[in-house]
C-alpha cells in the first residue's frame, strides 16, 4: 500500500511540474499514458519554465533522498548537458531538523550511557540538519568542545524505499525512451546506492578522518579534526568542533588579513597531495565542508569536516592519469589515445588513431586560452566524454576525482581568479613521477612483492619446462628451415631464473644496486638469445 501511495505520489509531482510533456511524446504504454491524463494538475499548470528546471523542483517536492540522487547527477557531466547540470548543483540538502529528545534517545542507545554522563554540555537546537543526518555542538565531560553527529530516525527505510522506486523508473524510461538508455540509468543507481549507504555508517566515516589525520599529522596546509571513538559508532560520530572561517566568506577571510593568492594555491596543492601521495582524498570538498585556520593568515591553512565521501586510486590509475594529464599539457594526443587503451579503460580494439583525432578536435580549442584559465576538471571531462564514444566505462573513482576537481578549481578561482593550476600541480605531478620510476623505487616495489615471488618460486621450473618444450617442438612450414630445439636451453633458463629469484638472499648489496643487477640480467639473457639463433 505504501509503494503505491508513493507512486501515486510521483506521478502527482510529475505532472504537477509538467514532465508528463516529454513523457507523452514517446510511445509509453497505455495505462501509463491514460493515468498521466487522469491527473487534473495537467490542465490547471502551464508550462513556464525550462524542463532542467522542472525536473530539480521535482526532485525537491520528493524529498531528500531524490534530491541527493539530483547532486550526484550534477556531477555527472560527462552523461549530461550543461543547461542540465547547472540546475541540478544548485540543489541543497537541507531538511527540517528531528527533535532533540530523538536525538538523545538515540545518542543514549549507541553510546550505552545518558546523555547527562557523557557530555557536560549538549546544544539542543542543531547547527545543521541534512536528509541523513544532523549535527549538534556539545562540551564532553572531560571539558573538550565537540560536534555530535546522529544518524536521521528512518532515513535507511526511505532510501530503500525511493532507491527500488528510482529502479523502477529506470525500467520503465530504458523501454519506452530510447535517449534515455544512454543515460546509463541503472549504473548511475548502484553509485548512488552504494554512495548513500556508505553515509549511513558514521564509523566508516569515523575511519575516513583518522586515514586523513595521519597523512597530514602535523600539517601546515590541511587540518583534520580529532576522532573521539569511544563516543563513535554506526549512528553517532563524535569529533572535535573547529572554528574557522568558511572558505566562500571572502569577507571574514580579507578581515582575517589571509593571503587569497597563497590561500588558492595550497587547496591546489593539498589535492594533488591527496591524489597522488596519499591515493586516498576528500571527495565532497564544497564551501560547506572547507575553512580556514584564521590563527594563520600567512601561511593558509585549511581545516575539512564531513568525510562521508572520500575517493581512492589504484597505484596503475595513478600513474595513468598522472601521464595523461602531462601528455595533455604536452600536446601529446597519440600518448593519451593510447594510455586510455593500455590502461583498460577503453577496450583494446579500439581504434587508437580515430580516438587520437577526437581527443585532438576536443582540446585545441582549450588550449586557444591563456594557460592560466585552462581548467583540469574540464580537460578531464572532455576526455571521459570523448572516451564515452568509443564505449569507455567511466569508473566511480574518476567520477569523484572529477567533481573534486572541478569543487577545488571552483573555490581556488573564487579565492584568486588568476590561479595558474598548472604552475602548481605540474611540479608536483613530474616529482611524483619521477619518484615512482627512481632505483630506489624499483627496489622497494621489488622487495615488497618478494614474499609472493617466493611463493609462486616453486611452480616456476614447471612453467619454464612447459614452454621450452612447447618452443622445441619442430613447426613444418613449407620452404622454411625447421626451428632447432631448443631442449638444451632448459638448464640454463632455469639456473638464470632461480638465481634471480634467489640474489636477495645471497647477494643483498648486489640487489639493492639496481642499475648493476639490470645490467647482469640483460647480458644473461641477450647471451641466451644469442645462442637460441
Amino acid at each position: 500500500m505504501r509503494a503505491l501511495l508513493r507512486v501515486l505520489t510521483l506521478l502527482r509531482v510529475l505532472t504537477r511540474h509538467r514532465l508528463d510533456v516529454p513523457l507523452l511524446r514517446q510511445q509509453i504504454p497505455f495505462a501509463l499514458r491514460l493515468a498521466i491524463w487522469l491527473m487534473p494538475w495537467r490542465y490547471l499548470v502551464p508550462v513556464r519554465v525550462s524542463e532542467p528546471e522542472r525536473v530539480k523542483q521535482a526532485l525537491i517536492d520528493l524529498g531528500p533522498v531524490f534530491v541527493k540522487f539530483g547532486q550526484l547527477l550534477a556531477t555527472r557531466r560527462d552523461i549530461l548537458a550543461e543547461e542540465w547540470v547547472e540546475p541540478l548543483a544548485t540543489l541543497l540538502d537541507k531538511v527540517p531538523p528531528f527533535s532533540s529528545e530523538e536525538a538523545q534517545e538515540i545518542i543514549e542507545q549507541a553510546i550505552g550511557e545518558p546523555v547527562e554522563q557523557a557530555f557536560k554540555e549538549f546544544e539542543s537546537a542543531p547547527l545543521a540538519s541534512a536528509s541523513v543526518a544532523q549535527v549538534h555542538a556539545a562540551r564532553l565531560s572531560t571539558g573538550e568542545a565537540v560536534v555530535v553527529k546522529v544518524i536521521r530516525p528512518g532515513i535507511k527505510r526511505i532510501m530503500y524505499r525511493d532507491i527500488r522506486l528510482m529502479r523502477a523508473i529506470a525500467r520503465v524510461l530504458n523501454t519506452w525512451v530510447p535517449d534515455f538508455r544512454r543515460l546509463r540509468a541503472h549504473e548511475v543507481i548502484n553509485e548512488f546506492e552504494k554512495t548513500l549507504y556508505d553515509e549511513l555508517d558514521l564509523q566508516r566515516e569515523a575511519a575516513n578522518a583518522s586515514q586523513l589525520e595521519r597523512n597530514f599529522t602535523d600539517s601546515p596546509i590541511l587540518y583534520i579534526p580529532q576522532t573521539y571513538w569511544q563516543y563513535t559508532n554506526r549512528k553517532v560520530l563524535v569529533q572535535e568542533r573547529i572554528f574557522g572561517v568558511p572558505v566562500n566568506d571572502i569577507e571574514a577571510i580579507d578581515a582575517a588579513g589571509i593571503d587569497r593568492k597563497e590561500l588558492a594555491r595550497v587547496g591546489v596543492e593539498i589535492f594533488f597531495t591527496q591524489v597522488f601521495r596519499d591515493s586516498f582524498f576528500h571527495a565532497d570538498m564544497h564551501p560547506g565542508n572547507i575553512f580556514v585556520n584564521p590563527a594563520t593568515p600567512s601561511k593558509p591553512q585549511y581545516m575539512a569536516v564531513d568525510f562521508g565521501i572520500v575517493g581512492s586510486l589504484t597505484h596503475a590509475d595513478q600513474a595513468y592519469l598522472a601521464r595523461i594529464l602531462l601528455a595533455f599539457f604536452e600536446r601529446d594526443y597519440q600518448q593519451i589515445a593510447q594510455l586510455h587503451v593500455d590502461c583498460g579503460w577503453l577496450p583494446p580494439d579500439t581504434p587508437v588513431r580515430e580516438f587520437e583525432g577526437a581527443i585532438r578536435a576536443v582540446s585545441e580549442p582549450i588550449f586557444a586560452r591563456p594557460l592560466a584559465e585552462i581548467s583540469f576538471a574540464q580537460v578531464l571531462l572532455g576526455l571521459f566524454q570523448t572516451a564515452r564514444r568509443f564505449n569507455m566505462q567511466v569508473q566511480p573513482q574518476l567520477v569523484l576525482l572529477q567533481k573534486t576537481m572541478l569543487n577545488i578549481e571552483g573555490l581556488g578561482r573564487q579565492l584568486y581568479p588568476q590561479l595558474d593550476l598548472w604552475e602548481t600541480a605540474q611540479p608536483i605531478l613530474r616529482q611524483w613521477f619521477k619518484a615512482q620510476v627512481s632505483p630506489k623505487q624499483v627496489v622497494r616495489q621489488l622487495r615488497d612483492n618478494w614474499p609472493d615471488m617466493a611463493q609462486q618460486l616453486p611452480q616456476l621450473p614447471g612453467l619454464l619446462y612447459k614452454a621450452l618444450e612447447q618452443q622445441a617442438k619442430p613447426v613444418t612450414v613449407p620452404a622454411v628451415k625447421p626451428q632447432k630445439p631448443r631442449k638444451k636451453l632448459l638448464l640454463p633458463v632455469l639456473l638464470l631464473a632461480v638465481g634471480l629469484l634467489t640474489m636477495p638472499i645471497h647477494w643483498s648489496w648486489l640487489w639493492h644496486h639496481a642499475p648493476l643487477n639490470s645490467v647482469i640480467v640483460i647480458v644473461a639473457l641477450l647471451w641466451l638469445w644469442r645462442r637460441s639463433r
